[in-house]
């Protein structure tokens, strides 16, 4: 049988991080999952305390791998982005971050890269680069 001329509408994939400051470990997480999966996921971050810019040693160990955060803001989490996500990662926001029915929890265990510099930050970045790869194979 053939399937020509037939169009299948997928919705894509959507992803929630969620920290406290929105300036560490969730914008390396979207970051990564936006570049790796190639605009296949749609990708958020926010921080139920959003801070008042990304970290810039977070932004210095992902320019290292080749993705530049400069231009990123914090964003402060909203219900709205919440329950427009199939998949919520928390990453240390404990009790403050909203929970819904019906979507896909995960909380990543993950050191807090606040004020710490490069050096320290670097395998922080690695494990979430992991984790964010894993994560793609589940999802597409």
């Amino acid at each position: 049988m053939s399937v020509q001329g037939i169009l299948v509408y997928m919705k894509k994939p959507s992803v929630l991080f969620v920290c406290i400051h929105n300036a560490g470990r969730s914008q390396m997480a979207a970051a990564f999952l936006s570049y790796l999966s190639n605009g296949a996921i749609d990708v958020l971050s926010a921080g139920t305390q959003p801070a008042d810019q990304v970290n810039p040693a977070v932004v210095e160990a992902m320019k290292e791998k080749g993705i530049d955060l400069a231009g990123q803001s914090p964003k402060v989490l909203t219900t709205q982005m919440a329950q427009e996500s199939d998949v919520v990662i928390t990453m240390g926001c404990g009790d403050t971050c909203p929970y819904f029915p019906g979507k896909r929890y995960l909380d990543w265990k993950l050191a807090d890269p606040a004020g710490q510099g490069v050096e320290a930050i670097r395998p922080i970045r690695d494990e979430i680069e992991l984790l964010v790869k894993g994560l793609i194979k589940e999802l597409i």
